[in-house]
């Protein structure tokens, strides 16, 4: 058991887990982030009821504190893992076919994990930090009720044609991540079974395309509505 806990296997595992964890976090972030499709005040002050109920709730805030530990705990292993497997192969095979077998984002799984790193710190910059520590705005409600106004903040941020682009380019990235990540996590912890296989592959890649394209289409909505 001990061997278990200490091998690869296991930390692949744990890599696997928090991944698919995290794929359940970003559809819920998604479904709050549909909100700043309603135009108007009317979407300003939903989305920023929404923000504080987020920031306020205390089961929302454990909530936040296990994904943070998910989000931790995933660039931790999935970063030894790759070290790993560099040191145990530190130079490569003369003749490879590895790139007839293997998808390009597969073989560079790590390259996006970086890109989706710098991601996180710059969107957790941008809003996060904001919400909980920056000077924001603020919206007052029909009863006199003053709240921060995290729509006006996102809302600005994407009238800015390059932070549009950037966001896009990484939910280009996150797919391609989750793409392979999905799939390769289902094997891991062994749902990967003959007579759910094609299920199992079909979610994967519904899950890889159709969230990062929502998440993108938010900015660039956002974006052209300012123009």
């Amino acid at each position: 058991m001990n061997n278990y806990l200490t091998s690869n296997i296991f930390r692949k595992v744990l890599a696997s887990l928090s991944g698919l964890f995290l794929v359940t976090f970003l559809i819920g972030h998604l479904l709050g982030n549909l909100q700043l499709f309603i135009p108007g005040v009317e979407g300003q002050t939903q989305f920023n009821k929404y923000a504080f109920f987020m920031t306020t709730n205390p089961v929302v805030k454990l909530l936040s504190i296990i994904t943070y530990s998910a989000i931790f705990l995933h660039i931790f292993i999935t970063l030894y893992l790759v070290i790993q497997s560099k040191r145990a192969r530190p130079v490569q095979y003369a003749v490879s076919n590895g790139k007839d077998n293997s998808s390009w984002s597969s073989r560079n799984m790590s390259v996006l994990g970086t890109v989706l790193l710098f991601f996180l710190i710059v969107h957790l910059k941008s809003f996060w930090y904001e919400m909980h520590f920056g000077e924001m705005p603020y919206q007052y409600l029909s009863d006199g009720t003053k709240i921060k106004d995290l729509h006006l903040i996102t809302t600005s941020a994407f009238q800015n044609p390059f932070y549009t682009f950037f966001y896009v380019f990484c939910m280009v990235a996150l797919s391609l991540h989750l793409k392979h990540g999905v799939e390769s996590a289902i094997q891991t912890v062994g749902l990967k079974i003959p007579s759910y296989e094609k299920f199992f592959k079909y979610g994967a890649m519904l899950v890889a395309f159709s969230i990062p394209a929502v998440f993108a289409s938010i900015p660039i909505y956002l974006y052209v509505s300012s123009l």
